[in-house]
């Protein structure tokens, strides 16, 4: 178990396994992953702009269709689970070729569905497909980067990722209003297999030699399957650490959810904006908001892991990346989320517009400044099993906030956005607190449940 007592800073043998791909293979395969990561995001968002057309189109209620999205978050939440571990028995790259059908003829199905049943059906299968692409894509990253690079190999991975997220609302409102939604499904199954294709031939297998459980086993069938029960990548969570980044992390996700979902009714509404592409459009603030935080907060948490481990003459201790969280959780996020419900409820006309978009960008630029080191922490403390950590963060933050986004609209009807959104603002805080206690006892708390923990020898 990693602690304060580590080794000098010193290269160790173990760091000789990160340099088997130059730096020109390895920003290649980064590059490779996060435009998976880019699709998988892509997926997910460009969905909602069209709840209205494809409700029309069905002749079914909004309100109905809109359990698409619930089932997308909930096969995510389940696929994500169930790639990882399998990444780490099989490999990264054959779970990647494995998961990639699902999504190309999910999106064939939900081009073609005609019914309710079919919609939710192959909306499920679609998003399986490509629901382990955040966690198999951390995972790489700490397959290829060492400890004090992988913080701003994560930043970048985020930043790609998250154009998806940036983008993909007003690409998906303007195709539902001047083109077609199943045709845009149509698409998305053709970059699908273009992603496929990619990967059959320029990705090389990353993880480090003879960790594989595959290559651990004495004797094995030319077809080798095993049973690996999912949820034993969430029992990684019975370890205070991860449990209490975790919960921290999705506090701060959840104020995104709470500005984002509800915007028809809120800015849309209080601004007069009713077409879906525009309302699309606002989201891209916060995306952009974000990418600038992913980037900004990974390579500050290598500096951070750097500057501390120079001051303790060489020790390392883990919790040491989470303090590059300070500023974004603990002001930018909770001042943001606060500040736009105020605007929204007092404000009007283009200057109230104006300020929203504003916070929406600082929104983006704070989550995302606490929720890369985390992603970095996980990777540094559990590096044997980073995709599982990951995955078992990402299923938790969809499980929490597919419970959470559900009362967003009842509580602004019941309370107002102003009050709303303070309240999102008052959970932030306390995740930041979450984290400050887990910089302050993180050792103590390792010790007293170790779920496999890295020291500074193989992390």
């Amino acid at each position: 178990m990693a602690s304060e007592e580590s080794p000098m800073l010193v290269r160790t043998p173990h760091e000789a396994v990160y340099d088997r791909f130059t730096p020109h293979q390895k920003r290649w395969i980064l590059s490779h992953v996060s435009f998976v990561g880019l699709l998988a995001m892509f997926v997910q968002v460009t969905f909602v702009p069209s709840i209205p057309r494809i409700a029309k189109d069905l002749d079914l209620m909004d309100a109905v269709v809109s359990l698409a999205f619930s089932i997308s978050i909930f096969a995510s939440a389940i696929g994500s689970l169930i790639w990882a571990p399998y990444s780490s028995f099989y490999g990264r790259r054959k779970i990647y070729l494995w998961g990639m059908p699902f999504l190309c003829i999910g999106s064939c199905g939900v081009a073609l569905s005609a019914s309710l049943q079919s919609l939710l059906f192959w909306r499920f299968v679609q998003m399986f497909g490509c629901s382990g692409a955040l966690s198999l894509g951390i995972g790489v990253i700490g397959d290829l980067y060492k400890l004090e690079e992988r913080g701003t190999a994560i930043g970048a991975f985020f930043s790609i990722t998250l154009i998806g997220y940036t983008v993909a609302p007003f690409v998906g409102g303007a195709a539902t209003q001047y083109w077609s939604w199943r045709n845009l499904h149509y698409s998305i199954g053709a970059w699908g297999l273009l992603e496929m294709l990619f990967i059959y031939l320029s990705l090389p297998e990353t993880s480090h030699p003879g960790t594989l459980g595959i290559d651990k086993l004495s004797s094995r069938r030319s077809i080798h399957i095993v049973w690996i029960n999912p949820l034993s990548t969430l029992w990684l969570l019975r370890s205070p650490n991860l449990f209490a980044v975790m919960l921290a992390s999705a506090l701060m996700v959840n104020t995104i959810y709470v500005l984002v979902v509800p915007m028809a009714y809120t800015i849309g509404v209080q601004y007069g904006i009713t077409n879906e592409a525009i309302i699309g459009a606002l989201v891209l603030p916060n995306g952009l908001g974000s990418l600038t935080g992913a980037l900004i907060a990974g390579r500050l948490s290598d500096t951070v892991i750097r500057r501390w481990r120079e001051k303790r003459r060489g020790a390392w201790c883990p919790e040491d990346r989470l303090r590059a969280t300070w500023i974004g959780g603990l002001i930018i996020v909770p001042l943001s989320i606060g500040a736009s419900g105020l605007i929204t409820t007092y404000i009007g006309g283009p200057i109230g517009l104006a300020l929203n978009v504003l916070c929406l960008y600082a929104n983006g630029m704070g989550v995302d400044s606490v929720t890369s080191p985390v992603n970095s922490y996980n990777v540094d403390v559990v590096h044997s099993r980073s995709a599982e950590a990951t995955a078992a963060c990402i299923a938790s933050w969809s499980l929490i906030l597919s419970a959470t986004s559900s009362l967003i609209v009842p509580s602004i009807e019941r309370i107002g956005v102003a009050w709303t959104n303070i309240i999102a603002a008052v959970f932030a805080v306390i995740g930041q607190g979450i984290i400050f206690l887990t910089i302050r006892y993180g050792d103590r708390m390792r010790a007293s449940i170790d779920v496999g923990f890295s020291t500074i020898e193989n992390s």
